[in-house]
């Protein structure tokens, strides 16, 4: 069977699995905040020390991480001014928001491994680290501003403080700086935590998955900012920098991700709207199960 295929259909099943639970009333919308916050305070922190830790860092692969960057504010500044004229409601504007600006990275890296093999892998998680610098820090902002505090200025910062990803940056990077190797037990033991995000994450997406019609039309212009107009700003990087070979495929493909499930994530805990975040998810992985693949095949 393809590689490709092979890392695509467990994804595909554990939404599935979450979709069945909901019909047989195993599980409910209700449980999927909980199996959220597991993910964001457990496993999420434990896969950044591992990303951190693996990446061998050199001056020609700066352009990866800074090309993730200029990504992020570039769809902030057409999301800002696409939102607001269609006026949507702030909980739903804010899930739009996010939405667009949050990259999947954890759907590529399957991918990237499987065409490059550790080469890609590498390179992509160097994206990865530029695209979850921001989520937990700019877009999470973002967050905040439109969902429970949307009713006033007034920013509670110290929300930040409680991001354990974050934390678990800061803490890998520490160690990269100091040349403090992560010792094999310590990464078996992240990996471990690790793991189970991509399941819990699919499996709570299937148990929100109830697109609504009146609300696909904003959701398709979002998935479309996101995967359409992230390829071509990842195009344009990819020749203002002379990108070449594996690195100038992991921009221009990375640049046109699906939306990340951190947008359910940050939905749900920060009271967005959280259907809609599910909607606009939903849309982009089913898309992206095919886009994806052809990008790398068009651009290796």
């Amino acid at each position: 069977m393809d590689p490709f295929v092979e890392k695509i259909i467990p994804l595909l099943l554990a939404f599935l699995l979450g979709i069945g639970f909901k019909q047989l009333k195993l599980l409910s919308k209700n449980d999927a905040p909980i199996l959220l916050r597991f993910v964001l305070t457990v496993c999420l922190p434990a896969l950044a020390i591992l990303a951190v830790s693996r990446v061998r860092l050199s001056l020609d692969m700066a352009f990866i991480p800074l090309s993730a960057a200029i990504v992020v504010f570039s769809i902030y500044l057409i999301s800002s001014l696409a939102g607001k004229r269609l006026r949507m409601p702030a909980p739903r504007f804010g899930s739009f928001l996010v939405g667009t600006l949050i990259m999947n990275s954890a759907f590529a890296l399957p991918f990237f491994f499987a065409a490059f093999g550790d080469e890609g892998l590498a390179r992509a998680t160097l994206f990865d680290i530029g695209n979850t610098f921001l989520i937990f820090t700019f877009i999470y902002y973002q967050a905040i501003k439109y969902g429970d505090n949307a009713h006033t200025d007034r920013i509670d910062w110290t929300k930040f403080l409680r991001l354990m990803p974050l934390w678990g940056m800061l803490i890998a990077f520490g160690m990269k700086l100091l040349r403090i190797p992560l010792p094999e037990v310590g990464a078996n033991f992240l990996n471990l935590v690790g793991q189970p995000t991509a399941p819990l994450v699919m499996i709570s997406l299937g148990l929100y998955f109830e697109p609504k019609l009146n609300n696909l039309g904003n959701a398709f212009l979002g998935v479309f900012i996101r995967m359409g107009i992230g390829l071509l700003i990842g195009w344009g990087l990819s020749l203002l920098f002379g990108l070449q070979g594996i690195t100038r495929t992991v921009v221009v493909v990375c640049s046109a991700l699906p939306v990340g499930f951190n947008t359910l994530i940050f939905a749900n805990l920060e009271n967005m709207d959280r259907e809609f975040a599910a909607t606009m998810v939903s849309i982009s992985i089913l898309i992206a199960l095919f886009y994806i693949p052809l990008l790398i095949w068009l651009f290796r």
